[in-house]
């Protein structure tokens, strides 16, 4: 496969172009208000961005990580969003990141399912080491969970027979040597009002309960009477030495 990765840094003109690649990911999943703050600074995170180029120079690959303070603690359960905060705020107070976070790997959907995401996977890890870290971790988003009623603790337990996890993307992670840690609960949130959630999902949302919206991994809460609704996702953190 012929691919080349270089960081924003890099090349800065590619920031311009970083978002016409077509993903997968639900539309709902492009309104957590903590992600976008990411986003919307990847200047100050240019040489943890990198652009997967093929042949031609086209972007087929993207992945997204993050600088941030763990201070020798656990992994945080709230998992995507407080290593993007907690990034931003390492950004703006000036101090000094101990730990990266895989943020997002995002394949040209006509590439996906030809092994390209192990791949980036490992051009990720890579680059970490090469900025001074001795692991990568990433809380990792299993979307294969059909069952958004299904526990993420249950689901992350289910193994093949050879013992390896049944999700395919975790079953990625652990053969590229990522370990397994725990369930982040509260790993990313995203509210809205009803217009909202009936904009990016095109379902009522007209009833007090939970919603069951195609794309989630849990089902969204909705409060009718008031007006509001609100995603809570669960992941799995996954931790992958650098080897550096």
């Amino acid at each position: 496969m012929d691919l080349r990765f270089v960081t924003l840094a890099e090349r800065p003109e590619l920031l311009d172009v970083l978002w016409d690649m077509e993903t997968s990911w639900p539309e709902f999943m492009k309104h957590d208000p903590i992600g976008n703050g990411y986003y919307a600074s990847l200047e100050r995170f240019a040489e943890y961005v990198l652009v997967g180029l093929d042949g031609e120079g086209r972007m087929v690959a993207k992945a997204h990580s993050v600088p941030f303070v763990l201070g020798g603690g656990e992994l945080p359960d709230a998992g995507w969003d407080e290593v993007v905060r907690s990034g931003l705020l390492t950004r703006l107070r000036d101090r000094t990141p101990d730990a990266v976070s895989a943020v997002e790997i995002a394949i040209d959907p006509a590439r996906q399912g030809t092994g390209l995401s192990v791949v980036v996977l490992a051009a990720l890890r890579d680059n970490a080491a090469r900025l001074g870290y001795d692991e990568l971790v990433a809380p990792v988003r299993p979307n294969s969970k059909s069952d958004v009623d299904e526990p993420m603790t249950s689901y992350v337990a289910r193994t093949r027979p050879d013992g390896l996890p049944v999700d395919p993307w975790l079953r990625v992670h652990v053969r590229a040597g990522g370990r397994i840690e725990k369930v982040a609960h509260r790993s990313m949130v995203v509210p809205g009002t009803l217009e909202e959630w009936r904009e990016w999902t095109g379902l009522p949302f007209d009833r007090t309960g939970v919603v069951r919206v195609p794309g989630a991994l849990a089902p969204v809460l909705c409060d009718a009477e008031h007006g509001i609704a609100v995603y809570v996702e669960p992941n799995v953190w996954v931790r992958h030495p650098t080897g550096r």
